[in-house]
């Protein structure tokens, strides 16, 4: 540990100015972080390595999809960046899973990657009370009051000392960070960049528990030796609704380009060099120590877990609109280089395709989350809060809603304010930081949309009416911006009132509609909602019989519709969250003597007394506590209450 004043004895060291907050590394949570900081009166720092990379898509350049892209709408129903930024420089956008039903409906956009970047450095040059600087912090600065350390800044490579109340630190995939490609091994950041040296040890020095992991991206490729006649194209959809809230209800948004995507699958030649080539591997020869994805395996990885299959699809993605470069996803790998080539010409379409970054494996250092409060401050030291996939998370949209949540409780933090703690019924973000900092985890996290219990509920398309009335509160959602959320809000419900209200009698015209909709007619008077419940009616359906009908969003149809179709299922959800949050807010005070308490075993004793849950239902969730112990708990917490009120 090292304070504020001993560091600038050091030889070199210098005092180059004091801030609120410190934010180490401007990948997309230290970026939401900061402004959410600044936006809320701190005098903010962002260092990064290099600023010419700033919000880097260093895998595939796209955000959103199969949760994350719940991730992004409730980002920005917070007030955060990433939503806007994504809507301003997406190339193709798709709503995925529409097959399955709205509960797991999710936007993705593909990205001008160099746009995106260039598009948030500017941003931030922008915004009030934040300074950016190019600079590599190695060591995080403590004092100690009443026998717990604290943070009061951070000092870089070059000695300069930054004062500070606070710091986040979202340092990505850079501490200590090595590429691996089969034989050859270079110290290095994604892209080439720098790797961040010394940081790790000094959180290590102040008791956070450090792990190793492991990601990878694929070779990128010039159009120009592509045949994309091999290959099967996929547009983009061009009504789906943007990101941001703030966007959705205006009337005249611009259209969106939608460049093309294509995708194709693995040969059996593809197999064969890799089978043939397994023995270089880095991932089975023993040279990659870090713990890898599960759900983004390499692609050695699914030929050799995956036996049974023959084949294993790949898309051919652009990487923005004034570039040839092109991204396989679902090529990720380590071999050589050489094998890369061989790969790449093995597949339909590119046996003519020249690589123009090869692939990589990328090990990094990171912490153990559960050394974190569900505020994302760190339990070792107060004041120092860690965000994105330094906590062990994987993906943009996972590290910039760690971000922004840890950017808002800095501010609390400093302030003297309770922490702002989603739960898992509010929001995808509740459930990401719950089961980093309640479980843990032992491979990179992916948010997944059966991470989600109330998964009904935390849709992508209510976020707004989710989490904008917190953003609002805190101070990130302007007043013209809540206005229109409100406005949005009573139309939602006022046409919900009169659908409802709307009865139609029987009537020659309904009949033949209904029986052309494949229902079956009504033989009295019945609502427009009880119409739009039957499965094969749409509200879009009724317009012919529905002479009232106002001129409405395409966002206020969709929230109507779904809203009267699963009213009941919703019902049954909000009441599945009420028992919930019975649980969830029973407190657990950090004091309780957890090796004393008779009745619990000897694993939930140890595991309590280490992450100092702060709920019953937190400690519920817990790997190792048994609904035994939670009983036990309970009934200690009642006889411990009974005698707090006897005295």
């Amino acid at each position: 540990m090292t304070t504020l004043t001993e560091a600038l004895r050091q030889g070199g060291a210098y005092k180059a100015g004091d801030y609120d907050l410190i934010v180490v590394g401007a990948g997309h949570a230290g970026c939401e972080a900061a402004c959410a900081a600044a936006g809320l009166g701190l005098r903010c720092v962002l260092f990064d390595l290099r600023l010419d990379a700033v919000a880097n898509l260093p895998c595939n350049p796209s955000i959103g999809g199969t949760a994350k892209g719940q991730l992004v709408r409730e980002i920005d129903a917070l007030g955060g960046q990433m939503g806007k930024l994504a809507d301003e420089c997406s190339i193709q956008t798709r709503m995925l899973n529409r097959s399955k039903g709205p509960a797991v409906f999710s936007p993705r956009a593909q990205i001008d990657r160099k746009r995106y970047s260039q598009k948030m450095k500017e941003f931030l040059e922008h915004v009030d009370r934040l300074d950016i600087r190019q600079a590599e912090i190695t060591e995080i600065l403590t004092d100690t009051e009443e026998g717990h350390d604290v943070v009061c800044g951070a000092m870089t490579r070059s000695g300069a000392v930054y004062g500070a109340s606070a710091v986040v630190i979202s340092s990505g995939t850079y501490m200590e960070a090595r590429i691996i490609m089969g034989e050859v091994i270079i110290q290095s950041g994604p892209d080439a960049s720098f790797p961040s040296v010394g940081l790790s040890e000094s959180l290590r020095k102040l008791g956070l528990p450090i792990m190793r992991f492991k990601t990878g991206t694929p070779v990128r490729l010039n159009a120009r030796g592509v045949d994309f006649s091999q290959m099967e194209k996929q547009d983009g959809e061009d009504d789906m609704p943007p990101f941001s809230f703030e966007y959705e209800m205006l009337e005249n948004r611009p259209a969106r380009p939608q460049m093309p995507c294509w995708n194709l699958w693995t040969t059996q030649k593809t197999r064969e060099i890799i089978e043939r080539n397994l023995h270089r591997s880095p991932l089975f020869g023993g040279t990659i120590e870090g713990t890898g994805p599960r759900y983004c395996p390499s692609i050695e990885d699914k030929f050799v877990k995956f036996k049974d299959k023959e084949r294993h699809q790949v898309f051919v993605e652009p990487m923005g609109e004034d570039t040839c470069e092109l991204y396989l996803q679902g090529m990720s790998t380590s071999m050589p280089e050489d094998v890369q080539i061989e790969m790449v010409k093995s597949l339909p379409g590119l046996q003519n395709a020249h690589i123009q970054r090869s692939a990589y494996a990328i090990e990094y250092d990171c912490i153990d989350p559960t050394a974190l409060f569900p505020s994302l401050e760190t339990r070792a030291v107060s004041g120092l809060f860690t965000a994105g996939q330094i906590n062990g998370s994987s993906g943009y949209e996972e590290a910039a809603a760690q971000g922004l949540i840890a950017g808002i409780n800095a501010v609390r933090y400093i302030r003297g304010e309770s922490p702002f703690v989603l739960d898992r019924s509010e929001a995808y973000i509740g459930v990401l930081i719950d089961d980093l900092v309640t479980k843990g985890t032992s491979e990179p996290y992916r948010m997944m949309t059966s991470r989600a219990e109330y998964r009904l509920f935390l849709r992508q398309d209510n976020a707004d009416e989710r989490l904008t009335q917190y953003g609002y509160d805190i101070g990130l959602i302007s007043a013209e911006r809540y206005r229109r959320f409100i406005r949005k809000r009573d139309r939602v419900a006022g046409e919900i009132r009169r659908l409802n209200e709307t009865h139609l009698a029987p009537s020659e015209r309904l009949t033949e509609l209904i029986e052309k909709l494949g229902s079956t007619p009504p033989t009295n008077g019945i609502s427009l909602a009880d119409l739009i419940r039957r499965p094969q009616i749409r509200y879009s359906d009724l317009e012919k019989v529905d002479a009232a009908r106002p001129d409405l969003e395409p966002a206020v149809v969709f929230s109507v519709e779904l809203s009267i179709k699963y009213e009941g299922y919703l019902k049954l959800e909000k009441e599945r969250i009420e028992k919930f949050k019975a649980l969830e807010n029973k407190a657990l005070p950090q004091n309780l003597p957890y090796e004393e308490i008779e009745g619990l075993r000897i694993e939930a004793r140890q595991k309590l007394s280490r992450l100092r849950p702060v709920s019953i239902g937190q400690a519920s969730r817990i790997s190792g506590v048994s609904p035994a112990d939670i009983a036990v708990l309970m009934v200690y917490l009642d006889a411990r209450k009974r005698r707090g009120n006897g005295r």
